[in-house]
């Protein structure tokens, strides 16, 4: 014989916030988790520490505009610099981004109604490409304020920082997308540290090799596309175009046409997020 026990459940009736609200909660978790913010302390020391040594330059470049009245580091040129820096930013953050979900299978909970996969990886990517952004857009927003409060001879370069800013965002997209779809494959966060930062260091150091190996024979159209090999000077290449600032390759090597570099980096960041969404696809299924 069979009974029935009110054990105190109520039906909700309050309202109901749906998926934007969802999407816009799991991106602010996920930023929040890239700076450690909530998190114990030392999870805050390596970004913030990346952080510090990113606004370096730019500090030292506003107290040279102030002693000798000339603009120092270019702006167009901070994000290419500072390479280095940004690719271990995004190496040892994007694992925290995704790994913890991934190693403790809660992926079908954020997976149920409303918020789908798209969902998902869009707000992740989004979390990532902002911190990425900021860390690049920061201390070129200090150099310019800089700039403008020290009064430099002649007008601001409004136009290279305002250019400098935009590919600065196509930059973080483009690195977001693919930190997390290498990150994504593995639920170890070493594993996936480790990842990112050998795909960097083999596109960075591929590049003059294989630059200087097809300069040397005579192949200099053949060579230029060499240096879309690396997402700095991929996005380098397309500010050059687009806002006519010099090529920051090594030792002012010539780019390949504007268009075409434009439409890899339109390219590889749809194939970076297609690798994400397929990835959490399957990791969704089982």
């Amino acid at each position: 014989m069979s009974e029935i026990y009110d054990i105190g459940y109520r039906h909700y009736d309050g309202p109901r916030l749906g998926r934007a609200h969802s999407f816009r909660a799991l991106a602010v978790h996920s930023l929040r988790g890239i700076f450690g913010i909530g998190r114990p302390a030392r999870s805050k020391i390596v970004p913030f520490a990346l952080v510090a040594i990113m606004l370096m330059p730019a500090v030292v470049s506003i107290a040279l505009m102030a002693l000798i009245k000339e603009r120092g580091i270019a702006y167009s040129a901070y994000a290419v610099i500072m390479q280095a820096v940004v690719a271990i930013f995004l190496a040892s953050q994007s694992p925290t981004v995704v790994a913890p979900d991934l190693r403790h299978r809660v992926l079908p909970l954020y997976l149920s109604r409303p918020v789908s996969v798209a969902d998902y990886v869009a707000a992740k990517v989004a979390a990532m490409t902002v911190a990425v952004f900021a860390l690049v857009a920061v201390p070129l927003t200090l150099m310019y304020v800089g700039e403008v409060v020290v009064d430099l001879p002649g007008d601001p370069a409004t136009g290279e920082y305002a250019g400098s800013i935009l590919m600065a965002l196509a930059l973080a997209l483009l690195l977001a997308a693919f930190g997390l779809a290498l990150a994504s494959f593995t639920p170890r966060r070493g594993l996936g540290v480790a990842s990112v930062m050998v795909v960097y260091l083999l596109s960075s150091a591929s590049v003059p090799m294989v630059y200087g190996t097809l300069y040397s024979t005579g192949n200099e159209a053949a060579a230029s596309w060499a240096w879309l090999l690396n997402p700095f000077w991929l996005v380098d290449s397309v500010q050059s175009w687009l806002f006519g600032t010099p090529p920051h390759s090594i030792e002012g090597a010539a780019y390949p046409s504007g268009p075409a570099s434009l439409a890899v980096l339109v390219l590889l960041i749809a194939a970076g997020l297609g690798a994400l969404a397929l990835r959490y696809r399957k990791a969704a299924a089982r």
